[in-house]
């Protein structure tokens, strides 16, 4: 039987390894979706990542008769760890060929370096930061991802079991149909709230709204608050928070995110955040912007974008969950997919706890094609 040797990524040579293991594992593969790799380098690169501030990363390749057939990363979210009171190793970005003696060998590497500085309990898979794609697939194989979440083949899920990780959290992801007229009991209810609680529809007004007037400040503090409960998560910093503003919410199409005010205080009470499904243009793109890679993703985005609308997140102030604050958001983005001719939407993944955030979508008949898991075991 032949030696798994791991190495430590060192070089910018080890990087481009570890980053196009993916690409070659996953080749014609009609589901996976590949990551950019310049956006790759960025996230591991310290000038880039405001998340490695207090975070400790290393990444590990797997060989085997002098080929790469394996890869993870090892991380240590320390904010998160405090804020928790736990001592856990992550490790993410993990894939391998269907040999369990490679995952255990990066299972296995990931468990000692943890060790070496004092973690008890390794889980996974999870990104160096909550805003990273997270869960490893366990249903829905045969199903288109979207952008922001991991495709694995069906070996994974059993390949965790062999080494005896156990289900920490799982989370789900819902697929519904554009409606043709917004349901009745939905209006009534946005119509309801919006009066009750002195409540108004806010629409970003370009980069003026975002920077000048200080709203992608607000978005992300209001997803602080919001998403505070929720596993695992650590409130974002001041310097995540402008790089994410600074990163994402221009390259948006604002008519399709929407805020909810209170008209007394202008508080940002609620935000929906959508965009034209991508996963197609990506795919074409196979990891590279050039020399067409951008040419894809601008047609999808801009010029003729596919049926699909991802709904990349939606956060509602504590105080105001369970209020139908939620129904103000899709009342006001609804006819706006209507007019854009989007067909379908799917949620980016919710944690299947997460009862608050499943109700909001139960006047829209979703259907649940893909689930996917956080494992866990002591250290």
């Amino acid at each position: 039987m032949s030696e798994i040797i791991i190495k430590e990524v060192s070089t910018k040579k080890d990087l481009d390894k570890f980053i196009c293991f993916n690409y070659e594992l996953y080749k014609g593969n009609q589901y996976a979706i590949p990551d950019l790799y310049q956006d790759m380098v960025d996230t591991f690169d310290p000038k880039k990542n405001a998340g490695l501030e207090f975070s400790d990363i290393q990444l590990f390749l797997a060989y085997k008769d002098g080929k790469v057939v394996g890869r993870v990363g090892a991380f240590i979210n320390n904010h998160a760890n405090e804020t928790w009171n736990v001592k856990n190793v992550r490790f993410g970005w993990i894939d391998f060929i269907d040999d369990k003696e490679v995952s255990k060998a990066l299972l296995d590497a990931v468990k000692e370096w943890g060790k070496q500085r004092g973690m008890t309990s390794m889980q996974g898979p999870l990104g160096i930061t909550d805003m990273d794609p997270e869960g490893m697939l366990i249903e829905g194989f045969d199903k288109l991802g979207t952008m922001a979440t991991i495709y694995n083949y069906p070996y994974y899920p059993e390949h965790m079991d062999s080494y005896g990780m156990e289900k920490e959290a799982d989370w789900i992801e819902m697929k519904m149909n554009v409606p043709d007229e917004i349901p009745e009991k939905f209006r009534r209810v946005s119509e309801l709230t919006l009066q009750r609680y002195n409540l108004r529809i806010k629409k970003l007004n370009g980069k003026k709204d975002i920077f000048d007037n200080g709203y992608g400040k607000k978005i992300f503090g209001l997803i602080n608050e919001a998403y505070s409960p929720l596993f695992g998560y650590s409130a974002l910093t001041q310097n995540q928070i402008k790089q994410y503003t600074n990163s994402y919410l221009p390259m948006l199409d604002l008519r399709m995110v929407t805020l909810v005010e209170d008209c007394e205080t202008n508080e940002v009470v609620a935000v929906g955040i959508s965009m034209p499904s991508i996963v197609r243009a990506l795919q074409k793109a196979g990891g590279k912007l050039l020399p067409f890679g951008w040419f894809h993703l601008l047609k999808s985005l801009k010029w003729k974008h596919e049926d699909g609308v991802e709904l990349l997140l939606v956060a509602v102030k504590p105080e105001y969950q369970n209020k139908g604050v939620n129904s103000l958001l899709f009342a006001d983005l609804i006819p706006i997919y209507q007019q854009m001719g989007f067909k379908w939407a799917e949620t980016n993944p919710q944690l299947e706890s997460n009862s608050k955030g499943q109700a909001q979508w139960q006047y829209f008949n979703p259907e649940i094609p893909k689930r996917r898991r956080c494992n866990h075991i002591g250290i």
